[in-house]
């Protein structure tokens, strides 16, 4: 089975919701950025049933370059994930 795209799932999104698919496109534009504004914000957005975005700040490290061999600095940077809820992953498996 083939991943849906983005436009097959605005369609989708639309036909549930009784909306046109630009409309749809619009309101998921509205949602995706309240979710980043939120993580951005508070470190977390939770999507009840489906799992949460989470801010997490990863630390500097010492790395390889597997082409040379040679030892390089990683930086610190944060990073975001995403953690499926329990619920979500039972129903999947």
């Amino acid at each position: 089975m083939a991943k849906m795209t983005k436009s097959q799932f605005m369609a989708s999104l639309g036909e549930m919701f009784g909306l046109s698919k630009k409309d749809a496109g619009e309101k998921w534009d509205a949602f995706v950025a309240m979710a980043l504004k939120e993580v951005r914000q508070g470190g977390e957005f939770n999507l009840p049933g489906l799992g949460k975005l989470v801010k997490k700040a990863r630390a500097a490290r010492q790395g390889r370059n597997p082409l040379t061999g040679e030892s390089i600095s990683i930086p610190a940077k944060t990073v975001v994930k995403f953690r499926v809820a329990k619920s979500a992953k039972d129903s999947v498996l």
